[in-house]
């Protein structure tokens, strides 16, 4: 695997991650980009996100969505169920600075590498457990996936769909990248905290907690007595500040949160100024209780122009809005580029392809891609080396199926 020097502000930072699926593994790939060295302990098998099938075929190769979440990680093959597999992880652990896993306690204890157990082989250790429902309570082993835990559970599917509407099927990892962003900054707060105690710590997040805090505003409207109500667009309370959709079907959003400001310049935009003081609609309260009539008329009017066209007219006025994208057109938007939305990842045959890149930059510890994902096992016997193995216990390792 092709693979350039490490940067960014996580540099010698070492991460073990035993972990599966999306949640746990996307964590450790938001290490990676940040410059932190991450070493994937994998069964024999191998993780079963490679051979995620979201598409009719993944052509023989690694799942996307694994390429994505894993790339420059290294791969070590090993069976943390046999005692010689167990202490070879226990001695990447006493290596490390950070252990992140979202395994299922059950297992972890079946393994034997519990918080508990890893701290006293390292007592600096961030211990990072990345969960579906938490680590207390009854359900703590209950499978989960963001479909279950976060958007289902969490709330996330009911607040964010009219009453009456069937629940969607959750365009996946939405859940489980939110989580693992909260995971990592989770670590890096405890990893700042180490540097003035000397000690580790247990950091604990999971997808149920995190979707509550996605929707933390309509959640605690409920538990202050006072449920949001689900509104469609034609009984919003503020019709400035709702999608509409424009001429040859493109939708766009208003941004209009102080409605009485943005008004004026919206009747400008549209070309209909007599609006402006129009008795039925020149205030808040107004808008507000005639809003399916006014959603009626500015649906009309919007759809006699293209997005482009409302574009130029609502830079013009000063309106606050944005377009309503799809992927298609997130790849041709010159602003999603400049944002460094994508980024240029080294491949093995020296071209680089692009991904998608973890959300945050820095402009004193600049980070940059690296390589992409490990070959499942490739860095087996580079890392077995390292932790003083000879070749002969390598290859007496293979043949007990301790390793790959």
């Amino acid at each position: 695997m092709a693979q350039v020097e490490k940067s960014g502000p996580l540099k010698g930072i070492k991460v073990v991650e035993i972990g599966m699926w999306a949640a746990g593994p996307a964590a450790g790939a938001i290490f990676t980009d940040w410059g932190a060295e991450v070493i994937k302990v994998e069964p024999l098998e191998g993780d079963p996100y490679r051979a995620l099938v979201v598409q009719r075929s993944n052509e023989g190769q690694d799942s996307p969505q694994f390429r994505l979440d894993n790339r420059a990680k290294r791969s070590i093959t090993l069976d943390v169920r046999t005692d010689e597999g167990r202490l070879i992880a226990y001695e990447l652990v006493r290596r490390a600075d950070v252990f992140l896993t979202n395994i299922r306690l059950q297992s972890l204890e079946r393994f034997r590498m519990t918080w508990d157990i890893l701290k006293e082989i390292n007592p600096r250790l961030i211990y990072t457990i990345v969960t579906g429902y938490g680590i207390k309570g009854k359900e703590i082993n209950r499978p989960a996936f963001d479909s279950g835990a976060w958007w289902g559970r969490g709330g996330v599917a009911a607040t964010v769909l009219p009453d009456g509407i069937p629940p969607l099927f959750l365009a996946g990892g939405i859940g489980d990248h939110f989580t693992a962003m909260a995971g990592v900054t989770g670590t890096c707060a405890a990893l700042y905290a180490r540097e003035r105690t000397g000690k580790g710590q247990l950091v604990d997040v999971s997808m149920l907690r995190t979707a509550a805090y996605f929707i933390s505003f309509n959640l605690f409207d409920q538990m202050l007595g006072r449920p949001r109500k689900k509104q469609m667009r034609e009984e919003t309370l503020n019709p400035m500040i709702i999608p509409y959709q424009a001429k040859g079907g493109k939708w766009f959003s208003l941004l209009g949160l102080q409605g009485d400001r943005v008004w004026p310049l919206v009747c400008r935009a549209i070309d209909r100024p007599e609006l402006i003081d129009d008795d039925r609609y020149n205030t808040a309260a107004k808008r507000s209780q005639r809003s399916a009539e006014l959603v009626k008329l500015l649906d009309e009017v919007f759809a006699t122009r293209t997005v482009a066209q409302w574009a130029e007219a609502f830079d013009r006025e000063d309106v606050w809005w944005a377009p309503v994208q799809t992927t298609e057109d997130l790849l041709s938007d010159p602003q999603v580029r400049a944002a460094g939305v994508f980024m240029d990842v080294p491949t093995d045959d020296g071209k680089t392809v692009q991904m998608v890149a973890s959300p945050v930059d820095y402009s004193g510890t600049p980070w940059r891609a690296t390589a992409t994902h490990p070959a499942l096992g490739q860095h087996t016997e580079e890392i077995l080396l390292e932790l003083g193995k000879s070749w002969e216990d390598i290859a007496r390792l293979k043949e007990k199926k301790v390793i790959g």
